[in-house]
């Protein structure tokens, strides 16, 4: 879509029928996080017994080893009553951790060898089993230090008030259902686009504990700090790039967004189709596995993607099935870095930015995406990883070479827009506020995260596993100091116990062998993790 398009989908939706229509949002927030001795080395201990079940506690959990837990708030309307809530849990996990710390930064601590790193635990169960089999294979093929890494996960669902009004507007006589999955599928494309922006916006992992590297030799520029720190003068998110995750494996995958058909049917020939990678390493078959199968994908989860379709899945489905029964239900977005700034990894003006940037991925016209385009939006963010503060970058637009600065700021402009025409929505004033505040990031990198956090690197005198040992420590202590407010600690205590109970159910109504149970879940006639 052209500036002068956005600009009539705009006019269209401020009439008095359709300009509250995107009033409603909803967003829930996953926020990853390694558990740190007070040294500020990886922690060995077991997933906190006081905060309950790893496989049943709905809202802190485990990703993908006992160290790195995953809190996750309920969906909500209020970004700050998601905050809260995303602070409460933190909280409270901190209160079951003794000495122990949240690392407050993506990339990993200081890890001496990647077999420190211990598996996630979910308990006897033939689903808790599958769990850490599935982490298993994820260790086989990738390595646990990537695996090591954390993120911040940002869930969001438009109203269907929104897509009532778009469908009436653009007089589209497909079912509704049908008009959202395309919806949020032209989000995606346009997302894809201009995903560099995030990373040079809100990327906050441009240095590393050398032990990230284990030997393993990299082609980066990287300058040292002190005798443990690797960084990037003008890079902005290593966990984006190559070191990340990203991997070889899957840079075969044509996994397209055109059509929820197409899609579908690009990460179920991944999961069905065996790997030339991985096909040496025995499977669940075996006496020994070391991976769930041997295929390209071993469940859908596994695909390596920042930004993804979903729908919540009945018990039994794979997450594609639900995409097929029921359509796109919400989108994830998982190209965020946790935020060193903030003690909860995300702050609220993130928050907005991001409600503002993807109704503009929403609105503006978005032509079908080929593999060549999605190959350049891949170029554009490994380039701007590396180098996005580089003075005069230039980034590939439509095949023809454009700096950051012109393209970024035309953004802007569209994003202004976009952020008036919520605030009159919403009847308040923080998008329009936010968008103006972050678009002089554009012409100004150091004001960026990035930026931000090699400045306060460089200004510590510490190298980068002391600079975010200090955060955390100073982030446990804020937890400390500050009252629950919107989870009592006596309901999260509740929610311990209720985990606790309902894994050891799952445990005692097991009657199939684990070989039986996955030959069930392989066959699509079992439900799995």
């Amino acid at each position: 879509m052209t500036t002068h398009d956005l600009a009539n989908a705009l006019n269209a939706l401020s009439a008095d029928e359709h300009k509250h229509a995107v009033k409603g949002i909803k967003r829930g927030i996953e926020r990853e996080s390694l558990r740190i001795q007070a040294s500020g080395a990886i922690s060995p201990q077991g997933h906190p017994k006081g905060v309950g079940s790893a496989l049943t506690n709905g809202h802190i959990t485990t990703d993908f080893s006992e160290s790195l837990l995953e809190f996750i708030t309920p969906v909500s309307e209020s970004s700050t009553q998601t905050l809260k809530q995303l602070k409460d849990l933190q909280k409270f996990t901190l209160e079951k951790m003794g000495d122990e710390l949240l690392w407050p930064i993506s990339m990993p601590c200081f890890i001496e060898h990647q077999d420190d790193i211990v598996l996630a635990q979910f308990g006897s169960s033939n689903t808790g089993q599958m769990k850490t089999l599935y982490r298993e294979g994820l260790k086989n093929r990738y390595g646990s230090m990537m695996q090591a890494i954390a993120g911040v996960h940002f869930n969001i669902s438009f109203p269907n008030a929104l897509w009532e009004s778009l469908r009436s507007l653009k007089k589209s006589d497909v079912s509704l259902q049908d008009f959202i999955s395309d919806g949020y599928l032209a989000l995606i494309r346009n997302f894809k686009r201009e995903l560099w922006l995030i990373s040079y916006m809100f990327g906050a992992s441009p240095a590393l504990c050398n032990s990230f590297l284990q030997g393993r030799k990299s082609d980066l520029p990287f300058k040292k700090l002190g005798k443990g720190t690797l960084y990037l003068e003008v890079g902005t998110a290593l966990r984006l790039g190559n070191l990340g995750y990203t991997n070889s494996a899957q840079s075969s995958l044509r996994v397209m967004y055109n059509s929820l058909d197409e899609y579908v049917a690009g990460l179920k020939k991944a999961i069905n189709t065996p790997s030339e990678i991985y096909g040496d390493l025995d499977d669940y078959k075996s006496e020994s596995p070391k991976q769930l199968n041997k295929n390209i994908l071993q469940i859908e989860n596994e695909f390596y993607s920042p930004i993804r379709p979903k729908r919540n899945a009945n018990s039994g489905e794979t997450p594609t099935d639900a995409l097929l029964r029921s359509g796109i239900e919400y989108i994830e977005i998982r190209a965020l870095d946790v935020n060193p700034f903030s003690e909860v990894g995300i702050d609220i003006e993130q928050i907005h930015f991001l409600d503002v940037f993807l109704t503009y991925c929403l609105l503006k016209d978005s032509a079908p995406m080929d593999w060549k385009e999605q190959a350049r939006s891949t170029e554009n963010l490994d380039t701007v990883v590396n180098q996005g503060r580089e003075e005069g970058l230039m980034l590939n637009f439509n095949n023809t070479q454009r700096s950051l600065q012109s393209w970024g700021n035309e953004i802007f402009t569209q994003l202004t827009d976009v952020a008036k025409w919520m605030d009159n929505a919403y009847g308040v004033n923080y998008y329009s506020e936010t968008i103006k505040r972050m678009a002089t990031w554009i012409d100004n990198p150091e004001l960026t995260y990035s930026g931000r956090y090699v400045s306060q690197l460089k200004e510590s005198g510490l190298d980068n596993g002391h600079f975010a040992l200090a955060l955390a420590n100073k982030y446990k202590q804020s937890h400390a100091e500050t009252d629950y407010s919107e989870f009592l600690k006596p309901w999260l205590e509740q929610q311990v116990l209720e985990s606790n109970k309902a894994q050891a159910a799952i445990e005692q109504a097991d009657t199939q062998s684990f070989t039986a149970f996955l030959d069930a879940y392989f066959d699509g006639k079992q439900p799995g993790v």
